[in-house]
């Protein structure tokens, strides 16, 4: 019949096809790494892992091996050193908190006295600027400390308006000095209490006359 070949020439085109399959590169036996190896060293075997056997070859995405952790820890895992989280503390701190952080260093002359550092600071106390754009100024009184805002506002320390009215500049506690204090019987106490614990910090891990006698015995 015409427009269909002779079963000879069918017989010819595949075979002519198959050799070329069987000669391409793709399919050439050197191509494959495990047939090159075969072919370098007739001993060697493929081996692949059994059942129970795990394979020792690494997988590809698998995570960093972590190491072990040190043996230098924090005291206290409930203590963050995140700067957000400490922020975030300092800023949504409940009053009596603010009351601690809004503390003032005492001059030398309180500081013999009393034998304490610092002091929480309050109103009518007598504090001098040492630190800032206003500092080395006269000695003036607390009129307020606002604890909202971090600040105290001294009688002396003021600025000037666009409209001409005069208000109270905002200082943060730690850049002034008290230089005398406003004593109630409350205040008293605290004095008290803290050097008496300043003192004990001081004599924690000494040795007694006592002590050093028996240990020279």
């Amino acid at each position: 019949m015409k427009g269909q070949g002779s079963p000879g020439a069918a017989r010819s085109l595949i075979t002519h096809r198959d050799s070329q399959t069987l000669s391409s590169p793709r399919h050439s036996p050197g191509n494959d790494p495990s047939q090159r190896t075969q072919l370098r060293n007739p001993d060697f075997q493929k081996q692949t892992p059994g059942p129970g056997e795990a394979s020792l070859a690494a997988p590809r995405n698998s995570p960093p091996s972590r190491e072990a952790p040190s043996a230098k820890m924090k005291f206290n895992p409930f203590v963050t050193s995140d700067r957000s989280k400490n922020r975030k503390r300092h800023f949504n701190a409940p009053s009596h908190i603010r009351r601690k952080i809004m503390s003032s260093p005492l001059s030398k002359e309180l500081r013999q006295k009393y034998n304490v550092r610092s002091m929480p600071i309050r109103k009518d106390d007598e504090v001098q600027v040492v630190r800032g754009h206003y500092k080395g100024q006269q000695i003036g009184k607390v009129v307020q400390v606002y604890r909202k805002k971090y600040v105290i506002y001294i009688e002396r320390v003021q600025r000037e308006k666009a409209n001409g009215t005069t208000v109270h500049v905002g200082i943060h506690p730690s850049k002034v000095v008290i230089t005398r204090l406003k004593l109630d019987k409350d205040r008293k106490k605290i004095l008290e209490r803290k050097a008496k614990s300043r003192q004990v910090g001081k004599e924690k891990g000494k040795y007694k006359e006592e002590t050093i006698e028996k240990m020279q015995e």
